[in-house]
């Protein structure tokens, strides 16, 4: 029988079920032996059979089996199996569109599919698949091929269909392929979750960790800003982004020399440029980051330009936190915030 884990004192206490905490700690149930994320949808316990504990590992030494629906030994936002299978197919063969039933074929619920890309990618699946489609055609005309090889070879079966879903997403008529501005969009594996890129041909101009609080309205809003859409696709940017992320990940990279794009208003640009002189494993406070762009009362607008930063890891906004050292102000969240740190330190850390 297994015998009741200790209890943790001194411990911050959650909810038992609170996304807020997510990758701060995580909640065991004694009654069942099942330890959880923050946020898992389960049924919420009682406060008396709750257990905080500050890692999965301490979960699983105290005795705890982890629970099947929240997978909390899974990397936050860690794309699941049948995710990068179907990832894979599409990206094998974007010109084949997979209708539900082609899903169920290969095991995967449509629902399930179209809930999940939403959440995490901003897109339902057959939103991604009619983007990644176009985003060929795109890149088929671009090369010189002609209208006709575009329709079919991204899969469209008319010439009305291609045109008609060209012009809804890039503003401009296949014939005007050179007047149309596109952010190419794809997907990055990393230790703490997938990332979410965006290039065109003047730089990398957002990395997000795809798990990120309202990734759905703020893809909107980042097309918006750059007056164009974000289409899945590739770009010669990604194959160097990836590894050069690799390197860093693996501590074999200290910088980054990637062209960046960077847009935002003066004093937010000022703010990501005083990150980038950052050193690798050392760290800075808001206040000391004010005073160095010559703002020593904005502390709380440097924190804000902090948090507005859409090019995660290689500006380094994880290197600025509390006046008191404490770990704030990340959008990837805390726990993600102190393991980079910790890796630039050099210490090796499980997330």
């Amino acid at each position: 029988m297994k015998q009741a884990a200790p209890r943790r004192e001194g411990r911050e206490i959650a909810p038992a079920s609170d996304p807020a905490y997510e990758g701060l700690l995580f909640i065991a149930v004694r009654t069942t032996g099942i330890f959880c994320r923050p946020g898992c949808p389960a049924r919420k316990p009682l406060p008396k059979n709750v257990e905080h504990f500050r890692t999965a590992r301490e979960a699983l030494e105290a005795g705890y089996r982890a629970c099947k629906r929240c997978r909390p030994l899974q990397a936050v936002g860690e794309r699941p199996d049948w995710v990068a299978r179907l990832i894979a197919r599409v990206e094998a063969t974007p010109d084949v569109p997979l209708k539900s039933v082609d899903l169920r074929a290969l095991g995967i619920d449509p629902a399930r599919a179209r809930r999940w890309f939403t959440a995490h990618y901003g897109m339902t699946f057959s939103a991604f698949c009619r983007s990644r489609r176009l985003a060929g055609g795109l890149d088929a005309l671009r090369r010189g091929r002609n209208v006709d090889d575009a329709v079919f070879d991204s899969g469209y079966q008319s010439h009305s269909g291609f045109r008609e879903a060209f012009v809804k997403a890039f503003g401009a008529t296949p014939g005007k392929v050179n007047d149309v501005e596109a952010l190419t969009m794809d997907f990055i594996d990393s230790p703490l979750g997938p990332l979410m890129a965006a290039a065109d041909d003047a730089g990398l101009s957002l990395l997000e960790f795809t798990d990120r609080t309202r990734i759905g309205s703020q893809l909107g809003a980042w097309a918006a800003m750059f007056g164009r859409p974000l289409v899945p696709g590739k770009h010669g940017l990604f194959e160097p982004l990836r590894r050069q992320l690799a390197e860093y990940f693996e501590g074999r990279r200290r910088s980054f020399d990637l062209p960046l794009r960077i847009a935002g208003t003066s004093f937010q640009e000022r703010v990501w440029n005083a990150l980038l002189t950052i050193p690798y494993g050392d760290v800075r406070s808001y206040r000391e980051i004010a005073k160095a762009i010559g703002t020593p009362h904005a502390v709380r607008a440097v924190g804000r330009a902090n948090g507005a930063n859409r090019i995660s890891i290689i500006i380094p906004c994880h290197r600025v936190i509390g006046a008191d050292g404490s770990i704030v102000g990340y959008g990837g969240g805390p726990r993600r915030k102190e393991w980079l740190l910790a890796l630039e330190r050099g210490e090796r850390t499980l997330f």
